[in-house]
């Protein structure tokens, strides 16, 4: 079974996006900000990472900046999933290294057609 670690301060995204990706047959894990996640992705490694742009302690895209430096066993992939939808937004996130992204609030279907695009499912 593939497993995802989602990255949100809120605790209802979390549980949302725990909810749809159980539902698509993956194992889920939940981060509150980027240095938990990054903290648990050096433990054990998902193999995709639903990561939300602004938070608190780490950022998401303070995350991505960290994550080439990290002690990571295989890269995962990374889907930002936020509010941000301007261009430039976008094309920092894909360039900061995320492999694909989502607009909140969104659906079982976008993100199973998100997770499909990166590979996972």
């Amino acid at each position: 079974m593939k497993n995802c670690l989602v990255v949100d301060d809120s605790k209802v995204i979390r549980k949302v996006a725990r909810h749809m990706l159980e539902s698509l047959d993956l194992s889920v894990r939940e981060a509150v900000d980027g240095q938990d996640a990054l903290t648990q992705c050096e433990a054990s490694s998902p193999d995709v990472v639903l990561l939300d742009w602004n938070m608190p302690v780490m950022s998401g895209m303070e995350f991505l900046q960290a994550l080439p430096g990290a002690n990571i066993a295989a890269r995962p992939k990374i889907i930002f999933c936020t509010t941000e939808n301007g261009v430039g937004h976008i094309k920092a996130a894909v360039e900061a290294g995320a492999d694909e992204y989502v607009m909140k609030p969104f659906d079982r279907e976008t993100l199973e057609s998100k997770l499909a695009i990166v590979g996972v499912i």
